[in-house]
């Protein structure tokens, strides 16, 4: 008994040993996605030359180049795959879906819908957007997320994961549908810019959309980790999850209205970027194990380095003009949803 308590042990440090270095790995890679970031782009800067004007001693040029220009698209970016990737890691527990992600709610397309009514009646262009775009894109999520969640809910068997999925599906169909609709009622500028926005463009990419977007993670991202017991919970059966004493309709309705509120946020700013919220939490499923406590950590890590990436190279791949980042990133994730799809047992 004792040496099965001490291989148990050596196990557990083995786990806990490989699992920090995963994590320090991830860091890591945040750090170069970073540097080569601020590197790259249409006007060259040296490593050399980005540090000198991180420490105040670039030129005028340098410093516009890399301040008001490349750093905030470059947070920006970063935000946004941290946030999406916790969204779809959230989603996917809740559902029990392995290749779920934000867009199974229709968490985009409602955030789509609200952002082209707005551009439609307004200007987004506006001061405001920038404060606005955030809670109107939040409302049609939240909408759409309130319709599936009724549509698959019901009294005597609460939510059914197949129905989640299937209801999300017909959802975001229909609202695809009306966006196309509105679309064609743009002028010029309008529908460039929902063009854009809907290619996942990062379009906000100034300090102002950073300081609007970094509150909701700040709030959201300490309130999800502090639920990773929870979440560990809501991946067995209901029944178990029960008899383990946890709440689970009313858990889930909190994890479900905090991963609209991380999506819809990111979408905002970011446009519509797919596959972030599927890739991430399931490359980190395979790095780490289902453990929430450490896999939402590594997920927001590597959701980071992936859409920072995407929009590095989507900047220089045919300078200079630019590739949006969610076209970079649907082209990376779609093999991979493929390739999941295929090796998947059921």
């Amino acid at each position: 008994m004792k040496e099965q308590q001490q291989i148990i042990e050596a196990y557990k440090r083995k786990v806990a040993i490989r699992n920090t270095l995963i994590v320090i790995g991830c860091v890591l890679l945040l750090v170069i996605s970073l540097i080569v970031s601020m590197d790259t782009g249409y006007i060259k800067m040296s490593p050399f030359d980005v540090l000198r004007t991180l420490f105040g001693k670039g030129t005028d040029k340098e410093k516009l180049i890399l301040f008001d220009f490349r750093l905030p698209r470059i947070i920006i970016s970063m935000l946004v795959g941290a946030g999406l990737a916790l969204s779809g890691c959230i989603i996917q527990s809740v559902s029990k879906n392995p290749l779920a992600d934000p867009g199974i709610l229709g968490i985009n397309a409602g955030a789509s819908l609200m952002v082209i009514l707005y551009v439609l009646i307004f200007s987004a262009e506006s001061f405001l957007s920038v404060f606005t775009l955030p809670f109107l894109a939040l409302i049609g999520a939240g909408i759409t997320a309130v319709i599936v969640y009724i549509f698959s809910y019901k009294r005597d068997e609460g939510i059914s994961t197949m129905r989640l999925v299937l209801t999300g599906v017909a959802v975001q169909a229909g609202i695809s549908a009306l966006t196309t609709l509105l679309v064609v009622k743009l002028d010029d500028t309008q529908y460039n810019f929902v063009v854009a926005w809907q290619a996942g463009s990062i379009w906000g990419s100034n300090w102002k959309f950073v300081m609007t977007l970094l509150p909701w993670l700040l709030i959201l991202i300490p309130y999800i980790l502090t639920k990773s017991s929870v979440m560990d919970i809501l991946t067995l059966s209901d029944d178990i999850a029960y008899g383990l004493g946890a709440s689970v309709e009313k858990e889930r309705r909190k994890l479900l209205a905090a991963a609209v509120a991380l999506a819809a946020s990111c979408v905002a700013v970011s446009g519509s970027i797919s596959f972030v919220g599927l890739i991430a939490p399931h490359l980190s499923r395979q790095l780490v194990g289902p453990r929430h406590r450490i896999l939402l950590s590594t997920s927001i890590l590597i959701g980071a380095v992936l859409v920072s990436l995407a929009d590095t190279i989507g900047r220089v791949i045919i300078q200079p003009s630019e590739i949006p980042t969610g076209i970079v990133v649907a082209i990376i994730g779609a093999p991979y949803f493929l390739y999941l799809l295929s090796n998947s047992k059921s």
